[in-house]
């Protein structure tokens, strides 16, 4: 099949590594052309333009930071939209609110194509494994000819409901996980007196009812970040967190409805980027708040 995937990113990156391992034809675009070179080495197909990846392609994956990056790449100069999409499958599984999600899609239909939103649970491993967590909205019969791409992809496919669910459910999943990178470090606050080593600390928490999976997958960056340690790899930065946590916000707010563990969350990280931390991996947050000391 003949995919385009827009926004190489650390995920748009990852899940054209994956369906090229399956033996699609994959095309990429990205606004910094730079970032798809390690792809294009490894026999991906590079468009000039957004515009000329949708003429190439049957569905394209999008996969971009916000609102003003989905508007960039289908609407602006030789975007998406801009090319002829009669009949084409657009996949959008950026983490926005979900009324970016149902306007996107109704200028899509308005030109002749479909759209299905897709936001995916998991970080750059399990999104090259195809583990990926997919959180569908759409139409039956969009969903249905996106599910065996999906399946590539997810190790579960749920939809959820109509174009923007995918969104909402996205958010809400996030929400418990990004809330908790504070509570861990309010936590090690608690028992940074103990002399403990990160290891040891980790595998603690870990074995408690308190325990997010997190700590499976992350355990060994947190204990070597509490030990002075930088993570390898930023699999999300602390910035990119901020910009979730406020779309949650601001998502909650359109209806009338507050988040203030989220909006406290979002102060801490707040103050962790103005202190240089912003392009640092999320683990190191909690690192940073345990240290923190009252003046």
């Amino acid at each position: 099949m003949k995919i385009g995937v827009v926004g190489i990113g650390k995920m748009g990156a990852a899940i054209a590594a994956r369906l090229m391992g399956q033996g699609h034809t994959v095309t990429l675009w990205n606004r910094s052309a730079g970032k798809t070179a390690a792809l294009a080495a490894a026999g991906a197909q590079v468009a000039q333009t957004p515009a000329e990846l949708a003429a190439h392609c049957e569905i394209v994956i999008s996969i971009l930071t916000d609102a003003a990056a989905i508007a960039a790449a289908y609407d602006g100069a030789n975007g998406l939209l801009s090319a002829d999409v009669a009949g084409k499958l657009f996949v959008e599984m950026s983490t926005v609110r979900p009324d970016t999600a149902k306007a996107l899609a109704a200028r899509i239909n308005a030109k002749g194509g479909a759209m299905i939103d897709c936001p995916v649970g998991g970080t750059v491993g399990p999104a090259k494994d195809g583990k990926l967590f997919g959180f569908v909205g759409g139409d039956a019969s969009d969903v249905a000819r996106a599910k065996p791409l999906l399946d590539q992809l997810c190790r579960r496919v749920e939809h959820v409901g109509a174009v923007g669910a995918g969104a909402s459910m996205k958010l809400a999943i996030n929400l418990p996980l990004l809330v908790y990178w504070q509570a861990l470090g309010e936590s090690l606050a608690l028992c940074s007196r103990l002399g403990l080593d990160g290891a040891r600390l980790i595998d603690i928490l870990g074995d408690t009812s308190g325990a997010p999976n997190v700590l499976k997958v992350r355990g060994a960056a947190l204990a070597g970040a509490i030990d002075g340690v930088e993570p390898a790899q930023t699999t999300f930065d602390i910035d990119s967190v901020r910009k979730d946590l406020r779309t949650m916000i601001e998502e909650a707010g359109s209806f009338g409805a507050r988040l203030p563990v989220a909006e406290q969350a979002l102060a801490c990280f707040d103050a962790a980027s103005a202190d240089g931390l912003g392009a640092r991996d999320c683990a190191m947050l909690p690192v940073r708040w345990s240290k923190q000391r009252s003046r």
